[in-house]
């Protein structure tokens, strides 16, 4: 028997003798059958926790490196994955592409990332060159969440997953934030602190996005039994700039009877600007007037004054679930459809807090 820790296993940082370690070894000193321990490394094959663990605990330690091309020809696998965006700024991919890796890490797989901009001729090359490295699978991203044009013809039967992006096919499968409870969770929040008279400064009416916030504020006011009052749905671009300007229509000249309470933005920079325009009013904010955001950016909702309450789209378990799917139809499961996860709510002192009992 090979010498051993006081758990069992090899002793760590053992090598065998006259060259790199081979499956063999790892076999042999985690006492199990060549097979048992291909299983294991290979992450297939049904096998006990423990005995899984102990191979992979051996191999690392052995410094055990598989041979991946002669795996991918056993296989017909690379392990790779590819990911197509065209976020080249990655304030929604970042995390979500951070998450895919963590899982797909567990599995043993590599991604290949590309950025495509909004071009279609780049998008395009950055595809062959995925599909020539013979990657297992493909996630698309993007930057907004509205429909694409699908590329299930130049892929074949390669699994695709959608995320934070939906393809204008019904077979295609799309993971994307539930936007519209996520505002209804930012305005149930609202008016049970009491308010009454909320406005909704949001984005460019030809977002998705925008349509569903829209009508998760409106759902959310008709169940409490207050009006959409006119003028409080307000669109605008998706910055500091617009928020400042939704401010000065709404309160500027306007008595403190006609005013909102409350302001439920389409995200962060919307409402960072209406803040530091209610501010420079000397309108207290919660006190006088109350702000929810969208998206729970960092940069945006710590550096607020005082910090923003937001809606948090929870793009890392948006990533993970990605990982988790994409992971099952590598193995043959067929999966479509649109598939939206749930928003939370972060409360900070730009709303005040809800009584205990709410």
């Amino acid at each position: 028997m090979a010498d051993s820790d006081d758990n069992g296993g090899p002793v760590a940082g053992q090598r065998p003798r006259g060259g790199p370690a081979t499956i063999r070894d790892v076999a042999r000193l985690a006492e199990v059958s060549i097979g048992t321990a291909s299983k294991a490394i290979n992450a297939n094959g049904r096998l006990s926790l423990e005995t899984r663990e102990k191979v992979l605990r051996v191999a690392r330690e052995l410094g055990y490196r598989p041979n991946d091309l002669a795996q991918s020809l056993h296989r017909a696998r690379s392990r790779t994955v590819g990911i197509l965006s065209n976020d080249s700024f990655g304030r929604f991919t970042f995390p979500i592409v951070e998450a895919l890796e963590d899982r797909l890490a567990d599995e043993g797989m590599a991604v290949f990332m590309c950025n495509a901009t909004d071009d279609p001729a780049r998008e395009r090359r950055h595809l062959d060159q995925l599909l020539g490295k013979r990657i297992d699978g493909l996630v698309v991203t993007a930057r907004r969440s509205d429909k694409r044009s699908s590329i299930a013809s130049h892929v074949r039967d390669l699994p695709v997953i959608y995320v934070f992006a939906q393809a204008d096919d019904a077979n295609a499968l799309s993971l994307l934030p539930d936007d519209e409870g996520g505002a209804r969770l930012a305005v149930e929040h609202l008016i049970h602190l009491g308010r009454k008279r909320i406005a909704h400064l949001t984005g460019p009416a030809h977002f998705e996005a925008v349509a569903l916030r829209h009508r998760g504020y409106a759902a959310a006011l008709a169940a409490a039994g207050l009006p959409e009052l006119p003028g409080f749905f307000r669109n605008g671009k998706w910055s500091e700039q617009s928020g400042r300007e939704s401010v000065a229509t709404l309160f500027d000249g306007v008595s403190a009877e006609q005013r909102p309470d409350a302001l439920f933005c389409g995200n962060d920079m919307i409402a960072r600007g209406a803040l530091d325009a209610l501010r420079e009013r000397g309108i207290r904010v919660p006190e006088d007037v109350a702000i929810v955001g969208f998206d729970n950016w960092d940069v945006m909702v710590a550096g607020a004054q005082p910090p923003l309450t937001s809606i948090d789209m929870n793009l890392k378990t948006l990533g993970r679930e990605a990982g988790e799917r994409l992971v099952a139809m590598i193995g043959g499961e067929r999966m479509a459809g649109v598939h939206r996860l749930p928003c939370t709510l972060v409360v900070r002192q730009s709303s005040g807090y809800a009584p205990a009992h709410s």
